[in-house]
Formats: C-alpha cells, sequence, structure tokens
C-alpha cells in the first residue's frame, strides 16, 4: 500500500472515532499522532494524556508538556508508580505486560469519563520486532492503534513528521528504566535512582544513544554506539568514580555495543 494510501486511511479511521485521547510519551510516533488526529479532529476533540512515574525520564515529561503547548491541546498528566504493583516489581518476562495493563486502565477510565476513544502510538513496525509483551495488554483492553492497523512504518512517520515540522522526526527511541534489569532482578526505588542517576550523566555526553544495563548487584554494563565508544572512554574516569559510589564493583562496556532489547536475548 502507498503512503498516500495509508495516510487517507489513518484520517479516515480517526473520523471514525470523532473524539479521541491519545497516549502521548512525546515521543516520535505518540507526537505525530497527536498532531495528525488535532489536524484531523481539530482541538476540541482531542485529548493528550502523559504518564508520569518513577521509571520514566523527568526530561521526557519535560519535552512532552512542552509539545503538547506548542500544539494548544488539552493535555493532562497522571502519576503513576508501576513498583507498587508485585507482578511488575518482580520483573519476571512480562513485566511490560503488567505495566501496559496498568498505565492504559486509568487511560480508558479517563477515556471512558470524557466520552473519547483511546488510541496509542504503536505502529506497523512493532508488531514484528522483538519481544513486546505489552501489546498482549493493549488488545485486551481494547486500545487502538491506528498507526498501527493503517500499517504506517517507522520510516513513513518519521518522513511524515519531519515534512509536518515536528521537532520529533529525527528523536532516538527511550524506553523506560525498567529495561535496563534483567528479568527476575526485583525492581526498587533505590535501583532506579541509581540507573537514571547514571544515565543522566551519559547524557551530558552528547551519545547518540545509551543504556546503563544493571547487569547485577555488582556490575554496570553500558551500552553505546560503536562509534561513541571514544567519547566514553574520554570519560571513563568519571563513570567509573561514579558507579562505585553507586556500590557497583565492575562497570563494563558492552563491546557489542547498543542494540534495542538487548535483555530479551535471554529468551530466544
Amino acid at each position: 500500500m502507498k503512503k498516500e494510501e495509508k495516510i487517507e486511511d489513518l484520517r479516515s479511521s480517526l473520523i471514525k472515532m470523532k473524539k479521541v485521547v491519545v497516549a502521548f510519551s512525546g515521543g516520535v510516533d505518540s507526537t505525530f499522532l497527536l498532531k495528525f488526529a488535532l489536524d484531523t479532529l481539530g482541538r476540541d476533540n482531542v485529548m493528550a494524556v502523559t504518564v508520569s512515574s518513577p521509571i520514566r525520564f523527568e526530561n521526557e515529561n519535560s519535552q512532552a508538556i512542552k509539545i503538547a503547548k506548542e500544539l494548544n491541546v488539552k493535555h493532562m498528566i497522571i502519576d503513576l508508580d508501576e513498583t507498587m504493583n508485585e507482578d511488575f516489581a518482580k520483573n519476571d518476562p512480562l513485566r511490560c505486560y503488567y505495566c501496559k495493563y496498568m498505565t492504559f486502565s486509568k487511560l480508558k477510565e479517563i477515556a471512558q469519563r470524557e466520552g473519547m476513544v483511546i488510541v496509542d502510538g504503536t505502529n506497523y513496525d512493532d508488531i514484528s520486532k522483538d519481544y513486546r509483551p505489552g501489546l498482549k495488554a493493549l488488545s485486551e483492553l481494547g486500545i487502538l492503534s491506528p498507526l498501527k492497523d493503517t500499517k504506517l512504518t517507522k520510516e513513513e512517520i518519521r518522513e511524515l513528521s519531519k515534512q509536518m515540522n515536528l521537532p520529533t522526526w529525527d528523536k532516538f527511541p527511550q524506553t523506560c528504566l525498567a529495561t535496563r534489569f534483567p528479568y527476575g532482578t526485583r525492581i526498587t526505588m533505590e535501583k532506579i535512582g541509581k540507573i537514571s542517576k547514571m544515565e543522566s550523566y551519559l547524557e551530558t555526553l552528547n551519545l547518540k544513544v545509551h543504556r546503563a544495563r544493571y547487569h547485577d548487584e555488582r556490575t554496570l554494563r553500558i551500552e553505546v554506539l560503536p562509534e561513541d565508544f571514544s567519547k566514553l572512554m574520554e570519560n571513563k574516569d568519571q563513570i567509573v568514580k561514579m558507579a562505585k559510589e553507586m556500590g557497583f564493583n565492575y562497570v563494563t562496556l558492552d563491546l557489542e555495543g547498543y542494540r534495542s532489547g538487548s535483555l530479551n536475548e535471554v529468551l530466544k
């Protein structure tokens, strides 16, 4: 199907929904969906909802708030603490399912109260990439994913976002802090705090992408793209110092480099 046909399908799909709540993270997909919904349905028929929680980065929420203001859309922030849910905190391979179910149950309540339909930014590529148990939760709750349903790919969404002058068109994907912990490692506020602090520092090094993985209680494993290895080594003394202060004995650089969902490799 041609991209132009997909766009028309997306527009038709949203028109049928009439009023939508967009699960808005401020990422590439949800920003495009929010802007497209606004252009299609008008501001009176669109609301953006962003979740604030310990496993989400503060700067991501700040960017979401900024974008929502620029788009002049009604925007709601809701607080959620996933670590209070035992199914989530125990961190088994269904962690993402429990998280999505908890999050979208709250969003669904808001949508129903407002007389609106809730939509999320899952795209067509997401159904075939990596391990995504969260998609099962969306299906069970009846959450609509119009980008996926109209077969819009990530590349097409980036291209369309650039044409629409959206600031997120070339944004690198960000995942929540829970993805930094190997399955079976209990997720606590203390551990999240350590990883968040390290990643906040790595953010200052102008790396295209970075991950600080809680490999185990003694080992911190850092992933960056191979072309950024030199930047990491230039700052290794500060990185090691911070890691030691956090209680880690060893700090490692993954020589395979960053790859999405590396902690899912043990499931294959």
